[in-house]
Protein backbone atom coordinates (compact mmCIF):
# COMPACT_ATOMS: atom_id res chain seq x y z
CA UNK A 1 0.00 0.00 0.00
CA UNK A 2 1.43 3.60 -0.57
CA UNK A 3 2.28 5.99 1.89
CA UNK A 4 1.82 9.64 1.78
CA UNK A 5 -0.48 11.86 0.85
CA UNK A 6 -3.25 10.05 -0.55
CA UNK A 7 -6.69 10.79 -2.71
CA UNK A 8 -9.97 9.77 -0.82
CA UNK A 9 -12.62 8.41 -2.63
CA UNK A 10 -16.18 8.55 -1.17
CA UNK A 11 -18.49 6.38 -2.79
CA UNK A 12 -17.73 2.53 -4.06
CA UNK A 13 -20.00 2.81 -7.39
CA UNK A 14 -18.99 3.17 -10.62
CA UNK A 15 -17.97 6.25 -10.30
CA UNK A 16 -15.97 6.14 -7.36
CA UNK A 17 -14.45 2.61 -8.56
CA UNK A 18 -13.41 4.13 -11.89
CA UNK A 19 -11.83 7.12 -9.70
CA UNK A 20 -10.09 5.24 -7.25
CA UNK A 21 -8.77 3.10 -10.41
CA UNK A 22 -7.39 5.61 -11.77
CA UNK A 23 -6.08 7.68 -9.61
CA UNK A 24 -4.13 4.38 -8.04
CA UNK A 25 -2.23 3.61 -11.57
CA UNK A 26 -1.22 7.67 -11.70
CA UNK A 27 0.83 6.54 -8.50
CA UNK A 28 -1.60 7.98 -5.53
CA UNK A 29 -1.99 6.53 -2.34
CA UNK A 30 -5.97 5.97 -2.30
CA UNK A 31 -8.73 4.95 0.08
CA UNK A 32 -11.57 4.74 -1.22
CA UNK A 33 -14.81 4.50 1.47
CA UNK A 34 -17.88 3.17 1.04
CA UNK A 35 -20.37 1.94 3.92
CA UNK A 36 -22.31 -0.97 2.27
CA UNK A 37 -20.55 -4.52 2.93
CA UNK A 38 -19.51 -5.30 -0.96
CA UNK A 39 -18.86 -2.08 -3.62
CA UNK A 40 -20.63 -1.96 -6.33
CA UNK A 41 -24.45 -2.08 -5.26
CA UNK A 42 -25.87 -0.16 -8.03
CA UNK A 43 -23.88 -1.70 -10.98
CA UNK A 44 -25.79 -5.23 -10.07
CA UNK A 45 -29.21 -4.40 -10.47
CA UNK A 46 -28.30 -2.25 -13.85
CA UNK A 47 -29.51 -3.66 -17.20
CA UNK A 48 -31.56 -6.14 -15.31
CA UNK A 49 -28.91 -7.56 -13.93
CA UNK A 50 -26.81 -7.64 -16.89
CA UNK A 51 -25.04 -4.60 -16.74
CA UNK A 52 -25.70 -2.04 -19.61
CA UNK A 53 -22.14 -1.27 -19.75
CA UNK A 54 -21.56 1.76 -22.11
CA UNK A 55 -23.08 2.61 -25.40
CA UNK A 56 -20.71 1.92 -28.66
CA UNK A 57 -21.47 5.28 -30.09
CA UNK A 58 -19.19 8.30 -31.21
CA UNK A 59 -19.15 11.42 -29.26
CA UNK A 60 -21.35 12.81 -31.03
CA UNK A 61 -24.36 10.54 -30.53
CA UNK A 62 -23.24 10.21 -27.00
CA UNK A 63 -23.39 14.26 -26.32
CA UNK A 64 -26.84 14.12 -28.21
CA UNK A 65 -27.73 11.25 -25.60
CA UNK A 66 -27.54 13.68 -22.27
CA UNK A 67 -30.29 16.20 -22.12
CA UNK A 68 -29.15 17.87 -19.41
CA UNK A 69 -25.51 19.52 -19.84
CA UNK A 70 -24.58 17.66 -22.26
CA UNK A 71 -21.94 19.92 -23.14
CA UNK A 72 -20.01 20.23 -19.92
CA UNK A 73 -19.02 16.28 -20.43
CA UNK A 74 -17.50 17.18 -24.43
CA UNK A 75 -13.80 17.10 -22.34
CA UNK A 76 -14.82 14.24 -20.35
CA UNK A 77 -15.58 12.70 -22.97
CA UNK A 78 -13.15 13.42 -25.44
CA UNK A 79 -10.64 12.16 -22.92
CA UNK A 80 -12.44 8.47 -22.21
CA UNK A 81 -15.05 7.54 -24.24
CA UNK A 82 -16.74 4.44 -24.79
CA UNK A 83 -14.00 2.84 -26.85
CA UNK A 84 -12.03 3.46 -23.81
CA UNK A 85 -14.46 2.14 -21.56
CA UNK A 86 -14.77 -1.16 -23.98
CA UNK A 87 -10.56 -1.40 -23.73
CA UNK A 88 -10.78 -0.47 -19.97
CA UNK A 89 -12.75 -4.14 -19.12
CA UNK A 90 -11.36 -6.13 -22.00
CA UNK A 91 -8.30 -5.70 -20.61
CA UNK A 92 -9.63 -6.60 -17.16
CA UNK A 93 -10.35 -9.93 -19.10
CA UNK A 94 -14.30 -9.12 -19.24
CA UNK A 95 -15.26 -10.11 -22.72
CA UNK A 96 -17.87 -7.85 -24.54
CA UNK A 97 -20.81 -7.87 -26.58
CA UNK A 98 -22.87 -4.72 -28.25
CA UNK A 99 -26.53 -5.78 -29.53
CA UNK A 100 -29.59 -3.76 -30.56
CA UNK A 101 -29.32 0.51 -30.16
CA UNK A 102 -25.18 -0.38 -29.59
CA UNK A 103 -25.91 -1.01 -25.69
CA UNK A 104 -22.88 -3.11 -24.49
CA UNK A 105 -23.05 -5.98 -22.15
CA UNK A 106 -20.20 -8.74 -20.73
CA UNK A 107 -20.61 -11.87 -22.83
CA UNK A 108 -21.59 -13.17 -19.98
CA UNK A 109 -24.77 -11.13 -18.95
CA UNK A 110 -23.59 -11.12 -15.44
CA UNK A 111 -23.51 -7.96 -13.99
CA UNK A 112 -21.12 -9.61 -11.16
CA UNK A 113 -18.49 -10.01 -14.12
CA UNK A 114 -18.36 -6.26 -14.51
CA UNK A 115 -18.13 -4.77 -10.40
CA UNK A 116 -15.56 -7.96 -9.81
CA UNK A 117 -13.17 -6.88 -12.57
CA UNK A 118 -13.30 -3.06 -10.71
CA UNK A 119 -13.00 -5.19 -7.14
CA UNK A 120 -9.92 -7.14 -8.47
CA UNK A 121 -8.24 -4.46 -9.75
CA UNK A 122 -8.69 -2.16 -6.91
CA UNK A 123 -7.10 -4.85 -4.58
CA UNK A 124 -4.36 -5.50 -6.84
CA UNK A 125 -3.25 -1.85 -6.92
CA UNK A 126 -2.97 -1.62 -3.23
CA UNK A 127 -6.63 0.81 -2.90
CA UNK A 128 -7.30 0.62 1.07
CA UNK A 129 -11.14 -0.12 1.33
CA UNK A 130 -12.88 1.21 4.31
CA UNK A 131 -16.36 0.54 5.50
CA UNK A 132 -17.29 3.90 6.44
CA UNK A 133 -18.52 7.63 4.82
CA UNK A 134 -17.43 11.03 4.52
CA UNK A 135 -19.00 12.73 6.70
CA UNK A 136 -17.50 16.28 6.85
CA UNK A 137 -14.96 18.44 5.56
CA UNK A 138 -12.27 20.09 7.14
CA UNK A 139 -11.57 23.29 4.83
CA UNK A 140 -8.62 25.71 5.46
CA UNK A 141 -8.29 28.69 3.33
CA UNK A 142 -10.13 27.51 0.75
CA UNK A 143 -8.24 23.86 0.54
CA UNK A 144 -9.23 21.07 1.78
CA UNK A 145 -7.48 20.18 4.98
CA UNK A 146 -9.62 16.63 6.27
CA UNK A 147 -11.77 14.24 5.75
CA UNK A 148 -14.18 13.30 8.51
CA UNK A 149 -15.75 10.06 8.52
CA UNK A 150 -19.15 8.32 9.74
CA UNK A 151 -17.38 6.25 12.40
CA UNK A 152 -15.68 9.42 14.02
CA UNK A 153 -12.45 9.10 12.48
CA UNK A 154 -10.56 12.09 10.24
CA UNK A 155 -8.05 11.37 7.07
CA UNK A 156 -5.52 14.09 7.66
CA UNK A 157 -3.24 12.69 5.33
CA UNK A 158 -5.74 13.19 2.64
CA UNK A 159 -5.24 16.21 0.61
CA UNK A 160 -7.52 15.10 -2.41
CA UNK A 161 -11.49 14.04 -2.34
CA UNK A 162 -13.48 12.95 -5.00
CA UNK A 163 -17.10 12.77 -4.05
CA UNK A 164 -19.12 10.42 -5.84
CA UNK A 165 -21.25 9.02 -3.72
CA UNK A 166 -24.66 8.51 -6.51
CA UNK A 167 -27.63 10.29 -6.29
CA UNK A 168 -31.17 9.45 -4.46
CA UNK A 169 -32.37 7.07 -6.72
CA UNK A 170 -32.33 3.31 -5.39
CA UNK A 171 -31.42 4.40 -1.49
CA UNK A 172 -31.05 0.26 -1.05
CA UNK A 173 -28.05 0.48 -2.93
CA UNK A 174 -26.34 3.04 -0.36
CA UNK A 175 -27.37 6.05 -2.79
CA UNK A 176 -29.38 8.38 0.25
CA UNK A 177 -28.16 11.69 -1.55
CA UNK A 178 -25.67 12.90 1.29
CA UNK A 179 -23.49 13.60 -1.12
CA UNK A 180 -25.38 17.03 -1.94
CA UNK A 181 -24.85 18.26 1.72
CA UNK A 182 -21.29 17.72 1.40
CA UNK A 183 -21.07 19.39 -1.10
CA UNK A 184 -23.41 22.05 -0.32
CA UNK A 185 -21.22 22.63 3.45
CA UNK A 186 -18.43 23.41 0.89
CA UNK A 187 -20.42 26.19 -0.95
CA UNK A 188 -21.75 24.39 -4.07
CA UNK A 189 -24.90 25.07 -5.18
CA UNK A 190 -27.20 22.04 -5.63
CA UNK A 191 -29.74 21.79 -8.58
CA UNK A 192 -33.19 20.42 -6.79
CA UNK A 193 -32.90 16.76 -7.58
CA UNK A 194 -36.35 15.10 -9.25
CA UNK A 195 -36.23 11.29 -10.92
CA UNK A 196 -35.29 10.85 -14.32
CA UNK A 197 -35.74 7.14 -16.27
CA UNK A 198 -38.36 6.85 -13.79
CA UNK A 199 -41.96 5.20 -14.23
CA UNK A 200 -44.70 7.63 -15.04
CA UNK A 201 -48.42 7.82 -12.85
CA UNK A 202 -51.75 8.26 -14.40
CA UNK A 203 -55.14 8.56 -12.71
CA UNK A 204 -56.69 7.31 -15.75
CA UNK A 205 -58.16 3.81 -14.61
CA UNK A 206 -57.38 1.66 -17.40
CA UNK A 207 -53.75 1.56 -16.34
CA UNK A 208 -55.19 -0.21 -13.26
CA UNK A 209 -57.10 -2.61 -15.58
CA UNK A 210 -54.38 -3.30 -17.61
CA UNK A 211 -51.40 -3.82 -14.86
CA UNK A 212 -49.00 -6.55 -15.82
CA UNK A 213 -49.82 -6.08 -19.46
CA UNK A 214 -46.67 -5.82 -21.26
CA UNK A 215 -46.50 -4.58 -24.47
CA UNK A 216 -43.59 -5.05 -27.46
CA UNK A 217 -43.32 -3.52 -30.51
CA UNK A 218 -45.45 -0.32 -29.87
CA UNK A 219 -45.24 3.52 -30.89
CA UNK A 220 -45.54 5.72 -27.96
CA UNK A 221 -45.58 9.41 -28.21
CA UNK A 222 -45.70 12.16 -25.67
CA UNK A 223 -47.53 15.88 -25.92
CA UNK A 224 -46.86 18.56 -23.79
CA UNK A 225 -49.71 20.97 -22.52
CA UNK A 226 -49.58 22.55 -25.57
CA UNK A 227 -49.49 19.50 -27.78
CA UNK A 228 -45.98 19.73 -29.29
CA UNK A 229 -44.64 16.09 -29.46
CA UNK A 230 -41.21 15.81 -26.83
CA UNK A 231 -40.71 11.99 -27.27
CA UNK A 232 -41.66 8.85 -29.77
CA UNK A 233 -40.48 5.96 -30.16
CA UNK A 234 -40.99 2.27 -30.73
CA UNK A 235 -40.51 -0.59 -28.05
CA UNK A 236 -41.78 -1.96 -25.09
CA UNK A 237 -44.00 -0.54 -22.35
CA UNK A 238 -45.88 -2.06 -19.05
CA UNK A 239 -49.00 -1.23 -17.86
CA UNK A 240 -48.78 -0.78 -13.70
CA UNK A 241 -51.25 0.31 -10.86
CA UNK A 242 -50.04 3.23 -10.29
CA UNK A 243 -49.59 4.14 -14.48
CA UNK A 244 -47.15 3.27 -16.94
CA UNK A 245 -43.42 1.68 -16.76
CA UNK A 246 -40.97 0.28 -18.75
CA UNK A 247 -38.10 0.87 -21.41
CA UNK A 248 -40.31 3.47 -23.87
CA UNK A 249 -41.74 5.16 -20.72
CA UNK A 250 -38.37 5.52 -18.99
CA UNK A 251 -36.86 6.82 -21.59
CA UNK A 252 -39.95 9.93 -21.95
CA UNK A 253 -39.59 10.57 -18.70
CA UNK A 254 -36.02 11.94 -19.05
CA UNK A 255 -37.70 14.36 -21.78
CA UNK A 256 -40.21 15.83 -19.51
CA UNK A 257 -40.21 18.00 -16.84
CA UNK A 258 -42.49 17.60 -14.35
CA UNK A 259 -42.98 21.41 -13.23
CA UNK A 260 -45.11 21.86 -16.02
CA UNK A 261 -48.51 19.54 -16.19
CA UNK A 262 -50.66 18.83 -19.18
CA UNK A 263 -48.61 15.68 -20.72
CA UNK A 264 -50.13 13.00 -22.43
CA UNK A 265 -48.73 9.68 -23.55
CA UNK A 266 -50.45 8.39 -26.48
CA UNK A 267 -49.70 4.37 -27.94
CA UNK A 268 -49.75 3.14 -31.47
CA UNK A 269 -50.46 -0.51 -30.90
CA UNK A 270 -50.47 -1.50 -34.59
CA UNK A 271 -47.42 1.14 -35.80
CA UNK A 272 -46.32 -1.04 -38.86
CA UNK A 273 -49.73 -0.35 -40.20
CA UNK A 274 -51.06 2.66 -41.12
CA UNK A 275 -55.00 3.53 -40.52
CA UNK A 276 -55.76 2.63 -44.01
CA UNK A 277 -53.88 -1.00 -43.90
CA UNK A 278 -55.01 -1.27 -40.36
CA UNK A 279 -58.91 -0.54 -41.93
CA UNK A 280 -59.00 -2.99 -44.13
CA UNK A 281 -57.44 -5.56 -41.72
CA UNK A 282 -60.22 -4.81 -38.93
CA UNK A 283 -63.08 -5.12 -42.02
CA UNK A 284 -61.66 -8.26 -43.12
CA UNK A 285 -61.42 -9.73 -38.85
CA UNK A 286 -65.12 -8.79 -38.72
CA UNK A 287 -66.61 -10.43 -41.74
CA UNK A 288 -64.39 -13.62 -41.17
CA UNK A 289 -65.83 -13.41 -37.78
CA UNK A 290 -69.28 -12.35 -38.44
CA UNK A 291 -71.03 -14.12 -36.65
CA UNK A 292 -68.68 -14.11 -33.37
CA UNK A 293 -68.80 -11.94 -30.19
CA UNK A 294 -67.05 -8.96 -30.27
CA UNK A 295 -64.47 -10.12 -27.93
CA UNK A 296 -63.60 -13.03 -30.00
CA UNK A 297 -63.45 -10.48 -33.17
CA UNK A 298 -61.02 -8.26 -31.21
CA UNK A 299 -59.01 -11.20 -29.74
CA UNK A 300 -56.88 -10.52 -32.58
CA UNK A 301 -55.82 -7.84 -32.58
CA UNK A 302 -54.86 -6.79 -29.12
CA UNK A 303 -54.10 -9.09 -25.78
CA UNK A 304 -57.17 -10.72 -24.58
CA UNK A 305 -56.80 -8.65 -21.08
CA UNK A 306 -56.96 -5.53 -22.97
CA UNK A 307 -59.89 -6.31 -25.33
CA UNK A 308 -62.59 -5.12 -23.09
CA UNK A 309 -60.92 -1.58 -22.43
CA UNK A 310 -60.54 -1.00 -26.06
CA UNK A 311 -64.01 -2.03 -26.87
CA UNK A 312 -65.28 0.25 -23.96
CA UNK A 313 -62.79 3.27 -25.57
CA UNK A 314 -64.31 2.18 -28.87
CA UNK A 315 -68.06 2.58 -27.87
CA UNK A 316 -68.94 -1.21 -28.41
CA UNK A 317 -70.67 -3.89 -26.72
CA UNK A 318 -68.24 -6.76 -25.55
CA UNK A 319 -71.47 -8.97 -26.55
CA UNK A 320 -72.26 -7.67 -29.67
CA UNK A 321 -71.59 -9.69 -33.11
CA UNK A 322 -68.78 -8.52 -35.19
CA UNK A 323 -71.27 -8.44 -38.19
CA UNK A 324 -72.91 -5.45 -35.86
CA UNK A 325 -70.44 -3.23 -35.21
CA UNK A 326 -70.95 -0.03 -37.14
CA UNK A 327 -69.05 1.95 -39.16
CA UNK A 328 -68.40 5.01 -36.35
CA UNK A 329 -67.66 2.31 -33.94
CA UNK A 330 -64.78 0.56 -36.43
CA UNK A 331 -63.36 4.60 -36.96
CA UNK A 332 -63.89 4.78 -33.26
CA UNK A 333 -61.88 1.46 -32.32
CA UNK A 334 -58.96 2.29 -35.58
CA UNK A 335 -58.51 5.80 -33.29
CA UNK A 336 -57.89 3.95 -30.36
CA UNK A 337 -55.21 1.57 -31.54
CA UNK A 338 -53.65 4.21 -33.17
CA UNK A 339 -53.57 6.72 -30.60
CA UNK A 340 -54.04 4.77 -27.16
CA UNK A 341 -54.11 8.30 -25.09
CA UNK A 342 -53.23 8.49 -21.50
CA UNK A 343 -53.02 11.47 -19.49
CA UNK A 344 -49.93 11.86 -17.03
CA UNK A 345 -50.16 12.82 -13.53
CA UNK A 346 -46.23 12.85 -12.71
CA UNK A 347 -43.36 10.77 -11.74
CA UNK A 348 -43.17 8.13 -9.24
CA UNK A 349 -40.83 9.16 -6.61
CA UNK A 350 -36.87 9.60 -7.30
CA UNK A 351 -36.38 6.80 -5.25
CA UNK A 352 -37.48 4.53 -7.79
CA UNK A 353 -35.76 6.16 -10.61
CA UNK A 354 -33.24 4.82 -12.02
CA UNK A 355 -30.97 7.66 -11.90
CA UNK A 356 -31.13 11.34 -10.67
CA UNK A 357 -31.64 14.51 -12.63
CA UNK A 358 -30.35 17.49 -10.24
CA UNK A 359 -27.40 18.01 -7.86
CA UNK A 360 -24.03 19.86 -8.06
CA UNK A 361 -24.26 22.88 -10.43
CA UNK A 362 -21.60 22.29 -13.55
CA UNK A 363 -20.87 25.82 -13.37
CA UNK A 364 -19.16 25.24 -9.95
CA UNK A 365 -16.75 22.31 -11.79
CA UNK A 366 -14.18 22.09 -13.77
CA UNK A 367 -15.14 20.28 -16.62
CA UNK A 368 -11.57 18.97 -17.71
CA UNK A 369 -10.97 17.66 -14.19
CA UNK A 370 -13.83 17.49 -12.60
CA UNK A 371 -12.38 19.44 -9.70
CA UNK A 372 -14.25 21.72 -7.26
CA UNK A 373 -14.38 26.13 -8.33
CA UNK A 374 -15.12 26.63 -4.40
CA UNK A 375 -12.75 24.39 -2.36
CA UNK A 376 -9.18 23.50 -3.52
CA UNK A 377 -8.56 19.57 -3.42
CA UNK A 378 -12.04 18.71 -3.80
CA UNK A 379 -13.47 16.88 -6.82
CA UNK A 380 -16.71 15.46 -7.94
CA UNK A 381 -17.88 12.14 -10.26
CA UNK A 382 -20.82 10.68 -11.31
CA UNK A 383 -24.55 10.72 -10.84
CA UNK A 384 -24.06 13.44 -8.18
CA UNK A 385 -22.83 16.11 -10.34
CA UNK A 386 -26.09 17.72 -12.55
CA UNK A 387 -25.72 15.22 -16.28
CA UNK A 388 -27.72 12.75 -16.75
CA UNK A 389 -28.52 10.89 -19.84
CA UNK A 390 -30.97 8.40 -21.51
CA UNK A 391 -30.81 4.67 -21.48
CA UNK A 392 -28.76 2.65 -23.41
CA UNK A 393 -25.91 2.69 -20.82
CA UNK A 394 -25.14 6.70 -21.15
CA UNK A 395 -25.12 7.06 -17.87
CA UNK A 396 -22.63 4.75 -16.85
CA UNK A 397 -20.15 6.13 -19.38
CA UNK A 398 -20.94 9.15 -17.70
CA UNK A 399 -19.91 7.89 -14.64
CA UNK A 400 -16.98 5.90 -16.03
CA UNK A 401 -16.01 9.23 -18.02
CA UNK A 402 -16.35 12.03 -14.90
CA UNK A 403 -14.89 9.10 -12.46
CA UNK A 404 -11.70 9.24 -14.85
CA UNK A 405 -11.46 12.73 -15.01
CA UNK A 406 -11.35 12.80 -11.33
CA UNK A 407 -9.10 10.56 -10.56
CA UNK A 408 -6.34 11.38 -12.77
CA UNK A 409 -6.99 14.86 -11.73
CA UNK A 410 -7.23 14.06 -8.11
CA UNK A 411 -3.80 11.60 -8.25
CA UNK A 412 -2.20 14.79 -9.67
CA UNK A 413 -2.99 17.41 -7.12
CA UNK A 414 -2.18 14.98 -3.99
CA UNK A 415 1.04 14.14 -5.15
CA UNK A 416 2.22 17.76 -5.85
CA UNK A 417 2.47 17.63 -1.84
CA UNK A 418 5.03 14.99 -1.73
Amino acid sequence: MRTGNKVAVAGGGAAGMMAAVTAARAGAGVVLLEPNEKVGRKLYITGKGRCNVTNNCDREELLASIPRNGKFLYSAFSRFGPADTMAFFEGLGVKLKTERGNRVFPVSDKAADIVDALFFELRRLGVELRRDRAAGLSVLDGRLAAVRTGKGGELKDCKALILATGGASYPRTGSTGDGYALAQAAGHAIVPIRGSLVPLESDDPCCARLQGLSLRNVELRVRDGRGKTVFRERGELLFTHFGLSGPLVLSASAHMDFSRSGYAACIDWKPALDEQTLDARLLRDFAARANQDCANALGGLVPRSAVPVMAERAGIPLDAKAHEIRKEQRRALLAALKGFSIPIAGARPVEEAVVTSGGVAVGEVDPKTMASKKVEGLYFAGELLDVDGYTGGFNLQIAWSTGYAAGLAAAEYAQAFN
